[in-house]
């Protein structure tokens, strides 16, 4: 943990030292850097579409892990250094959102996904999402739950084991990833509920 940090802490100092504006650094600091880099995998997941052959299967795996894992690290660094901005907490939860429903969404085609089970899922996070606006237009706040983020664990193991698709290890990745895909699925509609609830009692009520 304490390498980590460390290793942290030089990322932090070297980009300090780019020659970036005073003015434009609110923006392009080291946290909104670290979700642009995550978009930025967006256009390999795109090759899920060649079904790709173990090898290359496995990469895009790795690659959206590594994806996945800098979304905690935006959130450390930017807690860390107290660089918390509207614009950050704005990019972050949208660029999640892109990445995982990109990655459901191109596993359809391909035959990985069932794609009302993806259908499901979307439309949760958009129905969650609209409900959270309508709150906070309202002057309400009503906080991510623990089954949203239990919902993500499970959506990211699941795409991860079905991008890789072939067994690896002796483990059957793409039966892995199926079983996970549907627990993540129940999340999704129970967290979903518990949000709709949610609202219905510090807004409507």
């Amino acid at each position: 943990m304490e390498k980590a940090v460390i290793l942290i802490d030089l990322l932090k100092r070297y980009f300090d030292r780019l020659p970036i504006r005073a003015e434009n650094r609110r923006i392009l600091n080291l946290p909104n850097a670290i979700t642009l880099l995550r978009i930025g995998i967006l256009p390999v997941l795109f090759l899920i579409l060649l079904e790709p052959g173990e090898a290359m299967s496995l990469a895009i795996a790795i690659l959206f892990i590594l994806a996945a894992l800098t979304d905690l690290l935006d959130g450390y660094v930017a807690r860390r250094y107290n660089i918390v901005t509207r614009i950050g907490k704005l990019l972050d939860p949208i660029a999640d959102k892109i990445i995982m429903s990109a990655a459901l969404v191109l596993l359809i085609p391909v035959g990985r996904a069932p794609a009302w089970v993806v259908a499901l899922m979307v439309m949760r996070d958009f129905a969650v999402d609209g409900l959270r606006s309508m709150a906070a237009a309202e002057g309400h706040v009503i906080e991510a739950s623990r089954l949203g983020k239990y919902k993500t664990v499970c959506q990211i193991i699941a795409v991860s084991a079905l991008i890789i698709h072939y067994p690896i290890f002796g483990i059957d990745a793409l039966s892995i990833g199926t079983a996970f895909l549907y627990v993540a699925l129940a999340l999704s509609l129970w967290s979903g509920f518990d949000y709709l609830v949610k609202f219905y009692r510090t807004t409507l009520v």
